[in-house]
């Protein structure tokens, strides 16, 4: 997973509000067996307008997506985080989520900051025309207008994203104590460590 710090540039202005995440991916992309690819079928009920956002040329590979209310609700597919970071998308913004997609954002190196409706509504605003900047470890959102958002994190979240850490970092990174419980295991018990039956 790579390391999240900062998130800046265009941000899609999107604020549609209770977005499931049926519309982040449609279910008929679910039977693939790669991570890649699943950006094409991001937001493909939203994209068959062809005023749409997401296909707007100013808007391409934009790093941000600016959500409305309860952003990823619905059912749990982890192919909703797969589709937005093979969109490009490194952040959401909302005023909240969903706490499974939300997780599963978290799990696949997703950012998700949320902001009262008033700072949103703001950002909303800026993104039709310029930049924003997503500060991780100061936790803070900015505008070249001088706007500065503060959000909360989860600290070990925080941590996680910071360090690129995922599931599998985390279990390395304590090798050297595993690989001691591992020894004092075959010192201690070691029929277990050949595989063989518990002695009488």
């Amino acid at each position: 997973m790579e390391p999240v710090r900062e998130v800046e540039g265009r941000a899609i202005p999107f604020g549609l509000k209770n977005v499931d995440t049926d519309v982040i991916i449609p279910a008929r992309w679910l039977k693939t067996v790669t991570r890649e690819g699943l950006g094409r079928g991001a937001f493909e009920t939203v994209r068959e307008d062809p005023a749409n956002v997401f296909d707007q040329p100013e808007f391409a590979g934009a790093p941000i997506l600016i959500a409305g209310d309860n952003f990823g609700c619905g059912s749990s597919r982890e192919h909703a985080a797969w589709a937005l970071l093979d969109l490009g998308v490194r952040a959401v913004i909302a005023p909240s989520f969903s706490d499974i997609f939300s997780g599963n954002a978290f799990k696949n190196g997703i950012l998700t900051v949320a902001l009262p409706q008033a700072a949103v509504d703001r950002l909303l605003e800026v993104a039709t025309t310029d930049p924003i900047t997503i500060d991780l470890e100061h936790q803070t959102v900015t505008t070249p207008f001088q706007d500065r958002f503060t959000f909360e994190i989860d600290p070990f979240r925080k941590h996680c994203l910071l360090g690129g850490l995922d599931e599998v970092a985390l279990t390395l990174a304590r090798d050297s104590q595993i690989a001691a419980y591992e020894a004092r295991l075959a010192a201690d018990r070691p029929w277990l460590a050949r595989g063989t039956a518990v002695p009488a």
